[in-house]
């Protein structure tokens, strides 16, 4: 996504996305230290390259917004099945992934209401772009209120 939003020359979405990117690796490792920590197996499955292009920014964004969505499912129900089976300490861990995702997803939400707002006006996206640049886009995007 940074690198066609990059070929696009938009260099503040690009970044932001990048970051987002660096974010869900330290997310990923986060997981699998508790999984080693816990003597449990780790198993990494084989992913497929992601998609390469997109009609537009916002459909981007409906993209990572859908996603955003279908990781706090995946996260809800891994907390079910350790809640199920008395894992508190999966539970504990699992408290950080919750509170993250709700922050994740008002900020997908909150782009996605921006990108809505701009329609196909350039200066309204070049703004944008420039705002994700400057790292002022999302100053005023609440989550949870908890910060993960």
């Amino acid at each position: 996504m940074s690198i066609w939003l990059r070929e696009k020359d938009l260099a503040g979405f690009s970044q932001y996305m990048l970051d987002k990117s660096n974010e869900e690796r330290g997310h990923a490792a986060r997981m699998i230290a508790y999984l080693v920590d816990s003597d449990e197996d780790v198993v990494l499955p084989t992913i497929e390259a992601p998609e390469r292009s997109w009609s537009s920014l916002q459909s981007m964004f409906d993209q990572v917004y859908e996603m955003e969505r279908g990781v706090t499912a995946s996260i809800n129900r891994l907390y079910g099945i350790a809640e199920q089976q008395g894992e508190r300490s999966a539970s504990a861990m699992l408290d950080w992934f919750v509170a993250e995702q709700l922050q994740e997803e008002a900020e997908a939400r909150f782009v996605l209401k921006r990108l809505r707002l701009a329609g196909d006006n350039s200066a309204a996206l070049l703004l944008l772009d420039q705002q994700f640049l400057e790292g002022t886009a999302l100053a005023h995007v609440k989550g949870s209120g908890v910060e993960p």
